[in-house]
């Protein structure tokens, strides 16, 4: 069922992308301020000439289980998602088009993924480096260390390195937006709050756990105690807090977005991996945690200390 469902989805994206195109080129030809905010001064009609048929078209093809059609539509959208990329960043203009064709580009690629292998591969992201494996150390200092170690790469990279480019594309396209004095005060206060429940998350699964958050070095142990007792995520849950908090601190939209879009790709990939993963490990201590701490909203009722 499951499998059906992704394909369905999948090929309703290609629908949707085909007559999303054939809709934007009609809003082109009709409004100069539509041009001039996703085109900028590149030449339409030339355009159209191209992107009708090798996206648009193409992508109502995908739609109908033409599967060919797949490395027509999606080598095209990279492809002119890069051009627009390049040119919004050299002129400041047409800003908006290349947003919307990076949104195409990823969302394409994992739709053409689940078309071309019946589902969704998700199980490249429990391979190589990244499969999971439980911490062989039994020191305590040792696994706080290496949590700290990664919270504090995790806070630079996602936090710090790519909300600076984002920003820094955000007003070369010319996208950017200001956000009240009041609403920045709120993302300094939520930054702070979600950094002390990562720290607290983070020291409680290193001392208990006897592990780290990297899939490479997981949790000895079942924990269920600290701010684990009320989520089954807490680490999770303050990573997206404090992202959103940077994007309203930064008066950034794009990394409130950016965010958002990473939980949800969290959520859809990583954690059911994770959570198969602990299954497997703790049984049903595992089984019975979830079945009484709900993954993101907290359930305030005691749970038992470790399974």
């Amino acid at each position: 069922m499951q499998r059906n469902n992704q394909l369905m989805l999948a090929r309703t994206y290609f629908a949707v992308q085909g007559v999303g195109g054939l809709l934007w080129w009609f809003a082109v030809f009709v409004s100069p301020t539509v041009t001039m905010l996703t085109l900028g001064d590149l030449p339409p009609l030339l355009l159209a000439w191209f992107d009708i048929p090798l996206f648009a078209l193409a992508s109502l093809l995908i739609a109908c289980n033409i599967r060919a059609a797949l490395w027509v539509a999606i080598p095209w959208t990279w492809l002119m998602t890069g051009l627009m990329l390049v040119y919004a960043l050299i002129s400041t203009n047409a800003g908006w088009g290349a947003l919307i064709m990076l949104a195409a580009s990823f969302a394409s690629g994992a739709a053409g993924l689940v078309l071309w292998f019946g589902r969704f591969p998700s199980q490249w992201f429990a391979s190589g480096p990244f499969r999971f494996r439980t911490a062989r150390s039994k020191r305590t200092r040792a696994h706080i260390r290496q949590t700290f170690a990664q919270l504090l790469c995790f806070w630079f990279v996602f936090l710090a390195l790519f909300p600076s480019l984002i920003i820094f594309a955000e007003h070369r396209f010319a996208v950017h937006v200001s956000f009240a004095d009041w609403v920045r005060l709120t993302g300094y206060v939520l930054l702070l709050l979600a950094s002390a429940l990562g720290v607290w998350s983070a020291t409680i699964m290193a001392k208990l756990g006897q592990g780290t958050p990297l899939p490479s070095a997981m949790p000895q142990y079942l924990v269920v105690r600290g701010p684990y007792r009320y989520v089954r995520n807490p680490m999770a849950v303050a990573g997206i807090v404090q992202g959103v908090s940077v994007g309203l601190i930064a008066n950034s939209w794009l990394i409130i977005l950016y965010s958002l879009s990473g939980s949800i790709i969290w959520n859809l990939i990583v954690r059911p991996l994770e959570e198969r993963d602990l299954e497997e490990k703790f049984g049903e201590s595992f089984t019975r945690y979830c079945a009484e701490v709900s993954c993101w909203l907290p359930k305030f009722r005691h749970t038992s200390k470790r399974g």
